[in-house]
């Protein structure tokens, strides 16, 4: 056999292919993650199917059906198309309020809401004239209706109150759309009304699952949304101007104008990009779940590769330093153990919580490696010792997966420190020695040279 391959620099870079072979596992564990991931979320749509989905909810859009001359050759009768025009109130206050309970379906759960929602939103008379003024076709103001969009209407669990300028109304169901979201309608006799503002009032119930957004329509626009939840993700084109979190929930309060949007107070026949502008303007909150058992799954499959090395870096100075011998077949039954640690703990998060399922996973790989280590490397102390280390190994592994917005910074320092500590363990290493087998004695330093007489 080539006596470089006994050296300790040939030693290191076997060990350094094997680490990269626990690759292979460590990317099939991905795959799990991901997979188990994309089941939670077909079983958060099979919530929603039957509670409502992430909602978008609106506030009062008149729309107003006009007839619009139609250019024709001469002595032709003139032509008409059909269209209509749109515009938004001058103020809006919706007030909300989330009741909110954990759904589950089979070992999945989401927090789903139940939004008692008041909206007060006023169209100014003067609004309506100058658009009337403004626009070039005819209006058909007998025939208007006030449109409320909704996301997901079989989220709709009730309409409390709907009052036009103090007089009840009821909403019908309606075929239109307000971008991609449906609405819902009243019908109203602008011509009856003559000069009058009007004045909208409505209550509802409004069920869904995980988000609810609102859209800026109106002039002005002021949102306050409370909550019994203690970790809202605030989305969207707008944060709150004032928001308060406690053991209670949260509180915010969000106010818009017409000038922080892409779109103005009125378009005709929903407009060129409407959809896209309406899309970018929602904004609102996410119960946000910090236990996801899955992102903490994957963000410890990111340092899988890392901690291998690590692990495989503590038996090669256990092998050097000692004099020991390793085979790289137990190598790669380490390496094993430590891929399936991933597994363990994806399996028993799903059941007992990230927790308590990295704890039990972290402590069942310490004590088989630790055990097999004594074993192998015939030294109990060595093998208590290699434990620690690697229990040592995941307490930092927790302490990166729990630091959300530190992880980087402190992953930096630990690799720099575990480098640095390397290096300076390795400082004396001799990387052309010959790497001894575990029961071959040191060889004896070579006599010195016999003395060579000379006669005289």
């Amino acid at each position: 056999m080539n006596a470089w391959t006994q050296t300790v620099t040939a030693k290191v870079l076997g060990i350094g292919v094997l680490a990269l072979l626990m690759t292979i596992p460590l990317l099939q564990v991905s795959g799990l993650v991901r997979e188990r991931q994309q089941l939670r979320e077909t079983a958060i749509a099979q919530i929603a199917q039957g509670w409502g989905g992430a909602q978008v909810l609106g506030g009062p859009v008149l729309t107003v059906p006009t007839l619009r001359q139609v250019a024709v050759a001469d002595n032709q009768p003139p032509q008409w198309r059909t269209g209509s025009e749109s515009m938004l109130a001058d103020t809006l206050t919706t007030d909300v309020s989330l009741a909110v309970q954990t759904r589950r379906y089979g070992i999945y759960d989401a927090p789903v809401f139940v939004a008692t929602v008041k909206l007060d939103g006023s169209f100014r008379a003067e609004d309506l004239a100058q658009f009337k003024q403004a626009s070039n076709a005819q209006w058909q103001g007998s025939k208007a209706e006030l449109r409320l969009p909704i996301g997901d209407l079989r989220g709709l669990q009730e309409v409390g109150e709907l009052r036009i300028n103090g007089r009840p109304a009821r909403f019908d169901s309606s075929a239109e759309r307000l971008g991609s979201w449906p609405n819902v309608m009243v019908p109203i006799d602008l011509d009856a009304l003559g000069n009058q503002p009007i004045h909208v009032e409505i209550s509802l119930k409004l069920a869904g699952t995980e988000s609810l957004q609102l859209l800026p329509l109106a002039r002005s626009t002021d949102v306050t949304m409370h909550a019994p939840w203690r970790d809202p993700s605030f989305v969207g084109a707008a944060l709150p101007l004032e928001h308060q979190l406690d053991a209670k929930g949260f509180s915010a309060h969000w106010h818009l104008l017409d000038l922080n949007r892409s779109y103005g107070q009125h378009w005709t026949d929903g407009g060129d990009g409407m959809d896209k502008s309406l899309q970018a303007s929602t904004f609102g909150v996410q119960l946000y779940q910090p236990v996801d058992v899955y992102q903490r799954n994957e963000r410890a499959g990111k340092y899988g590769l890392l901690f291998i090395a690590m692990t495989f870096v503590a038996f090669f100075l256990f092998e050097v330093l000692r004099r020991l011998r390793v085979h790289p077949v137990q190598y790669l039954l380490v390496g094993a153990a430590l891929a399936t640690f991933y597994v363990v703990l994806l399996a028993l998060s799903e059941q007992i919580g990230f927790g308590a399922a990295y704890a039990v996973a972290a402590a069942a790989v310490v004590l088989i490696i630790g055990g097999y280590a004594t074993a192998a490397l015939r030294a109990r102390r060595a093998g208590l010792l290699l434990g620690g280390v690697i229990a040592l190994i995941y307490a930092m592994l927790y302490g990166l997966i729990a630091a959300e917005q530190y992880a980087l910074l402190i992953g930096a320092l630990v690799l720099l420190v575990m480098v640095a500590l390397m290096m300076y363990l390795t400082r004396r290493i001799d990387w052309y020695a010959y790497v001894p087998m575990a029961s071959e004695p040191a060889s004896p330093p070579p006599a010195p040279p016999a003395a060579i007489m000379v006669q005289p």
